[in-house]
Parts: C-alpha cells; structure tokens; sequence
C-alpha cells in the first residue's frame, strides 16, 4: 500500500521538474535572442542598478534560511522551522521589493521598456525571474500557514511525519534553490554585458 501512495505522489516531482527543465529552455532561448539583437542596430548598453546586487544578496540568504528550515523539519525543531519558513518568505519578499525598486531607478535614469532594446530585455528578464519567485513564495507562504496552525508539538509532529507533507517541502526547496541558481545566472550574466551602476 504505501508503495502505491509512494508511486501516485512522484507525478508531483515530475512536474516540477518538467517546470524547470522548461523555464531553463525558455530562459536559454531569451539570452540567445539578446545575444542576437545585442549585434544588431541601436543597441546601447545600460547599467544595472547596484540595488540588484543587494538582491542578489538576499535571495542567497533565503536558500540559506530555507536549508536550515528543512533540517529543522526533519529534526523535530518545529519552532526554528517555523521560523526559518518565514525568514526564507521575508527575504523572498524582499528580494522582489529591491527588484522594483532597481526598476524605478532604471526608470529615473530614462531607461524604459521602449527605445533601447537593451534597457527592455532588462525588463523582460528580471520581470519573468520575478514570476518564478513570486510563484514560490505563494507556497512559502502556504507551508508557513500550515506551520504556524499546528504549533502544539504533537500537531506539528503528525503533520512532519506525513510523507505528502515532507515531500511537499521538498519539492517546494527544490524549486526555490532553482529560482536561486536561476537569478545567479541570469545576474551573472548581466553583470557581464552591462556592469553595475555604482
């Protein structure tokens, strides 16, 4: 029986990692097309805003705290779970929050959307990143409501044992280190083309 239960969840690892195997092509196909255009007329590049390197900071800072959520869960340390759950959704918030507001200094600085195709793939880059994470912390925020409604111990250690419910943490940071990995890629390769503005 529970290897039948085992078998009707691994649809769910699968799915996520057909997502990712999918947002890897997509991003691939993207950077290709801005190493294409980058070639072509009326380009001109354009600092990064440094505030995207604060960023870069937090989102790294989140796999940490989520790592130690993780280590947390599996050693029974529910309240340090709890709290490393909510660090990780802090920081993930965060990191969206430094995002817009690199965007509004890309925009004091006259760059848009319009005009300059470097300043828009920009945009196009880091805004769909930003989907990714915001998708992630919609199940951060769903894993810490469940936390913080079983705070009793014994609550919180039936629902630690529940194999759905371990394996649902485990997907969720797996995707969450992707979109991490992701940004560092992306960030790296951006710092590369462009530089930062200090």
């Amino acid at each position: 029986m529970s290897n039948f239960v085992t078998k009707r969840r691994e649809p769910f690892r699968f799915m996520v990692w057909l997502g990712i195997a999918s947002s890897v092509m997509f991003f691939t196909i993207l950077l290709a097309s801005y190493i294409i255009r980058r070639a072509g007329a009326g380009w001109t590049d354009v600092k990064l805003p440094n505030v995207f390197l604060i960023s870069t900071v937090a989102i790294l800072l989140s796999s940490f705290t989520l790592n130690n959520a993780n280590h947390a869960f599996r050693h029974e340390r529910f309240k340090s779970y709890r709290t490393n759950i909510a660090s990780t959704l802090v920081l993930g918030t965060l990191f969206m929050l430094l995002q817009g507001w690199g965007w509004r200094q890309m925009i004091l600085s006259g760059v848009g959307l319009s005009g300059n195709p470097a300043g828009g793939f920009v945009y196009v880059i880091s805004g769909i990143h930003l989907i990714h994470i915001l998708i992630g912390l919609v199940f951060l925020v769903i894993v810490l409501v469940e936390a913080l409604r079983r705070r009793p111990y014994v609550d919180s250690f039936v629902y630690s044992v529940n194999p759905p419910n371990r394996l649902k943490l485990q997907l969720i940071t797996l995707y969450w280190h992707f979109v991490d990995i992701l940004w560092i890629g992306l960030f790296v390769f951006l710092i590369a083309h462009h530089g930062l503005a200090w």
